[in-house]
């Protein structure tokens, strides 16, 4: 994995009426999370790959399922350019903790998603200004994405 991501599955209380699970707890992170963000997507929608030097996200996907990417945009990192993929949905509920400087996207494979970041920062929000895109299908990172063909934002392309 690429160096200070960190990949959690909270448990999971199910019974006849459904789940229960905690998306987080301050004892488990050593982060003052500052606010969340949710975001919806339909399907074949790709969002990012976007990121910032300063912030610190746990994500999980609350409902759906996605093709989360990570890539390292951290020039003195070890595993700098380097790209790692899993699968987020709501069926395991695997959480990713994503260190400044590493950048994230993901492809909803379901027909609709629902996304959920929980940001960490110092000082101001870092806003699009503040950010890094990496373009989806960049030769020199070579994500292997499972669509050539994505619905995407006037950034993103």
């Amino acid at each position: 994995m690429i160096n200070g991501v960190i990949v959690k599955q909270p448990d999971v209380h199910t019974d006849y009426r459904g789940d229960y699970w905690t998306t987080w707890k301050q004892d488990e992170w050593d982060l003052e999370f500052n606010h969340d963000k949710v975001s919806t997507s339909n399907y074949g929608v790709l969002r990012g790959i976007h990121g910032d030097m300063k912030s610190w996200k746990l994500v999980t996907c609350l409902h759906g399922s996605l093709y989360f990417v990570l890539v390292d945009n951290r020039e003195t990192s070890d595993t700098y350019i380097r790209w790692e993929s899993l699968i987020l949905d709501d069926k395991t509920r695997k959480q990713v903790l994503i260190p400044p400087g590493v950048g994230n996207g993901h492809l909803v494979l379901s027909d609709n998603c629902v996304f959920h970041y929980k940001w960490s920062y110092e000082g101001e929000y870092p806003d699009v200004e503040d950010q890094f895109t990496i373009k989806w299908n960049d030769p020199i990172i070579g994500v292997d994405w499972p669509t050539d063909n994505p619905i995407l934002s006037k950034r993103d392309k």
